[in-house]
Order: C-alpha cells, then structure tokens, then sequence
C-alpha cells in the first residue's frame, strides 16, 4: 500500500522494553546513535506521532529492539518490542519471498507467463495478459497507472479478492507494457492467488508456515484485521479536521498480501536478519538459498529521480529503482535497499545497507512519512561514520512549507471558482445510477432538497455532492476519516441527457489510492 502525505499534531513520548546489546560485544560500530532515545523522543513532539518502534540489526545481531511513546492518545499504556503495528506495503517483501521459496521448489518460474499458473487471468491488452509474467506482478511496470485499480478494495468494498482480480481485465493501460514505473498494490493481490494455485496454501497460510514461523516472529499475523483485535496493538492515528486522533483500523483482508502483516520490533528484527543473512534462520534451515537474494535484490524497473528536499542534498541517489518487494538506491555511496508502508493511521519504513550487515525498521501509529525519515536517516548516518544535519528541524520546515503549500492551492481553487450560476440541470436530472467498467455502480440520489453520492461498492463512500461551479459538485464524503473529497462533473449531451460523469480529487494532499480519475461513469438506462 502507499505511502500517506505527512501529517501532523501534538503526541507523546517516552520508553518501554528494549533489546540492546553491551558496547563492545560486536566487532565493529554496534552501539544505537549516542542519546538516540531523547533524539526519538524530540522526533515524537515534533511530528505529533503517539508511538513508534524501532529495530536496528548489525552483523546478525539484534542491536536495538524498543518501543517509543504511548499505543492510544489518552491512554498511559507504553509501545514495547512487541507491540504490533499495520507494516503495510513493507509486506510486500514477504510476499516476494514466497514466491522465491516456491521458483526455488520448482513450482514457479520468475520469467513464466502468470496465465500458466492462473489461465483465468487477464489484463485490459490481449497482448499484455500473454506476456505478464510472474516477475512483472512484483516490479509496478505493467502499464497501470499510479494506483489504478485501488478503489476495488479500499476503502474496503464488497468485493473479494478473487473478483477484485477478475476486474483487471477492464482497467485501460496509463502507458504501455513495461515503458514505465508506475506504483500498484492490485498485482500483489494476484501474486498472492499465485501462491495460493502453486502452493496449496492461501497467501495467509502460506506466509505464517513458511515464514513467520520458522524465522520466530511469533508476535506478528498476517491479517489486516488484527489490528482491530484485543492485545498488545497499537491504535492508528492521523490529523482529521486538523487534529491528531484515533481512526479506525483498516480491516479488510483483500489485500493481505499486498500490506497485511502486523508487527512489532522485535519479529521486525527478526526478518531483518533473514533478508540479511540471505535467507539464513538462527537454528534452523534457510527459507531460502543466496541465489534468490540476489533475484530479489536485483533491480528491474527504473524509477524517476527527483530533487532532494531543500537542506538535504545527500537524499538524492544516483540510482534507484524497484527490485522485488523492495526499492534500490544509493546512500552516501552505499547500495540500500528500503520500503515504505502506509495505511490509515500506520506508516513504516524498512531500510538495509548489505554491504555492512545493517538495517533498520520504523513503524509508527500516524501518518508522517516525516518521523520515520528522521529516524532512519540518523541510525544509518550514525553506522556510516556521517555527520547528521538536523533532520528534526529540516523536516520541520519543509512541513510547515507543505501545509503553506496546500492552503495556498485551495485559496487559489476557491478564488478561481465561478460561483455567479448554478447547475444547468435542476437537480432531479442528475439523480440515478453511473456504471464504471471496471469499479461498477455508484448511485446519485436527490434527498432532502440536495444530491447524495453513494460508491455502492465501498459502504463508507456516502457524501453530499455541494455544488461547485457549472456541472461540477464536490463529494463531501460524510466519513470525514476518509480525507478524500473529490470533484464530480457532469458532462451533458446537446439534448440535455448526461452523458458521462468523472472524478477527480479535490486535493493533492488526497491519497493516490482514491484513483477517482480513473473512473468513468456512464448513466444506467431506467
């Protein structure tokens, strides 16, 4: 799953169970970054992030395994090692694992066509669903555009996950096959399938046997919906209405293998070691043997490279690209690989340096991509031997830049706007059902002297539309949790009759799993 744009408000702080290593008792620079803990604590007031765990390994040693903070705003209750939280789409190295384990079992190919295991399977090209191979469900090269597909399971709908697979073979192509990267959690889910039709075993089976349970990670599942469980978890939080406060897990598990793990520091540690160690268990066989590692380390798709934020010019790699289930790069001269997640109140991020056994994990209970970078960045600096500029105080900024930003955008919207007339229609006419290809149905209904929207597969997608300006409403969807209003517009034929109705987000700030401008609705005769 993405990655959610910053967020932010006033959290808390402080320690609970650790796992740290003596000074001295591995070869080399293993100790934490000196005063790491009050540097996570400023990181915590600064980004407004109730919780945090963290896990650094080096040389195959679990040098670091704590939990920071509070699980629940208003509640003393601390984060510990083993506190879960939702990983997101840094499950999507589990899931490229497994396949591995099953190519190395002979059961796959990583260069075979997927309609060799699953021949039910298409994509929107002929040409496409013949040559998709099982490598391609794993490396965002497809030819979907950023996030296409997404609205099939979240919000969560009443799809399962099999139709949700099914439905891809009505998404049209942003560009064509294996020309560009472009980010997708829709293809995970049918690598998920893939395991399921190779190995006997649901994704969900499969990856707690095979994997969970051998490396020991004994305090984490792979369900979405154990985050919604009594236990050790932590709450999701993130700004709704411009503060900080507990949402509602996300629970649907569609899309497990494509973000579904929930874990705390400690069994992060633990798989840390594994990917480290080249598959490599304490105590016990190897999930799987170097020559996978090097097929899952192995760059395929190149990904654009930006600027790096202003202060931070270091952040810009001279290469970077997805392999499988992770992201490659430089960082002060160092191969790494590194993954993001994000869910509705989780973010998280995974990051490796090979050459010198290290790695790092961050998983948080809200939403700042901003927190987690400022912690990974000042471990690995600190095991480089590099001087650290002042993450804390240059992401402060550039967040404060980011919210100017938006605010000026939506002044600029506001103004632009031509509210001296009203809809052609009387609003009568633009009541009744608008059928997607590829999402289905979504119902407009006229109540109480107003227009209702309703995305009849996703029951907490109900909004009033608000009239913006000419044939164009704003959907204010009434879970305010979901932070994704958007822009409807009627196109109208020269009879009058509604010809076709798009969406667009109202927001840059909307997360691009609302792909709203991928749909388009035609009117469902009566």
């Amino acid at each position: 799953m993405p990655i959610h744009p910053p967020r932010f408000r006033v959290g808390s702080l402080l320690a609970s169970v650790a796992l740290v290593m003596g000074a001295g008792s591995l070869p080399g620079q293993t100790a934490p970054p000196p005063g790491f803990d009050a540097y996570v604590a400023q990181v915590l007031r600064t980004f407004s992030v109730p919780g945090v765990a963290v896990a650094i390994v080096k040389d195959g040693r679990v040098v670091l395994a704590r939990g920071y903070g509070v699980r629940r705003l208003g509640d003393p209750t601390p984060v510990d090692a083993e506190t879960r939280f939702g990983i997101a789409s840094n499950t999507k190295l589990f899931t490229a694992s497994s396949i591995a384990m099953l190519v190395e079992e002979g059961k796959l190919e990583w260069d075979a066509p997927v309609i060799r295991y699953l021949p039910s399977f298409a994509m929107y090209d002929p040409f496409v669903t013949r040559e998709l191979t099982v490598r391609d469900l794993l490396v965002h090269r497809s030819g979907l555009g950023l996030g296409a597909g997404d609205l099939l399971w979240w919000p969560p709908t009443t799809y399962d996950r099999k139709e949700i697979v099914r439905r891809l073979r009505y998404i049209k192509p942003a560009t064509s096959f294996r020309s560009a990267y472009a980010y997708d959690n829709v293809l995970y889910l049918v690598a998920g399938e893939l395991i399921e039709a190779a190995s006997g075993l649901r994704w969900e089976d499969f990856v707690r046997r095979r994997i969970l349970q051998p490396v020991g990670m004994t305090h984490s599942d792979v369900y979405h919906s154990a985050a919604g469980r009594p236990g050790n978890v932590a709450t999701p939080h993130a700004e709704v209405n411009d503060t900080v406060r507990p949402v509602t897990p996300f629970l649907s598990d569609n899309t497990n293998p494509a973000g579904g793990i929930v874990s705390g520091a400690a069994d992060i540690a633990k798989w840390l070691i594994v990917q480290l160690d080249s598959g490599r268990v304490a105590g016990g066989a190897p999930l799987f043997q170097p020559a996978s590692t090097r097929q899952l380390w192995r760059e395929v798709t190149p990904e654009p490279i930006g600027d790096a934020p202003a202060g931070l010019p270091h952040l810009r790699p001279n290469f970077y690209g997805y392999a499988l289930g992770l992201e490659t790069r430089d960082y002060r001269g160092r191969f790494m690989l590194t993954h993001t997640g994000g869910l509705p109140g989780y973010v998280s991020r995974l990051a490796m340096i090979p050459e010198l056994r290290l790695g790092v994990a961050v998983l948080t209970n809200q939403e700042s991509g901003l927190a987690f970078n400022a912690l990974v960045y000042r471990v690995l600096d600190h095991y480089l031997g590099a001087k650290a500029p002042d993450y804390v105080g240059i992401y402060g900024r550039l967040l404060q830049q980011y919210r100017t930003k938006l605010a000026g955008e939506a002044s600029a919207a506001a103004a632009a706007r031509d509210s001296s007339g009203g809809p052609s229609l009387p609003l009568a006419r633009y009541a009744g059902t608008y059928r997607d290809q590829w999402y289905g149905d979504v119902a407009i209904a006229e109540e109480n002297g107003g227009l209702v929207i309703r995305m009849t597969r996703t029951p907490s997608m109900v909004g009033d539309l608000v009239h913006w300006q000419h044939d164009t409403f704003v959907a204010r969807w009434r879970d305010r949790e979901l932070r994704a209003d958007a822009y409807v517009t009627f196109a109208l034929n020269p009879d009058g009759s509604i010809d076709q109705v798009k969406m667009a987000p109202t927001s840059p700030a909307v997360d691009f799993s609302f792909d709203f401008q991928d749909l388009l609705l035609r009117p469902v005769p009566k």
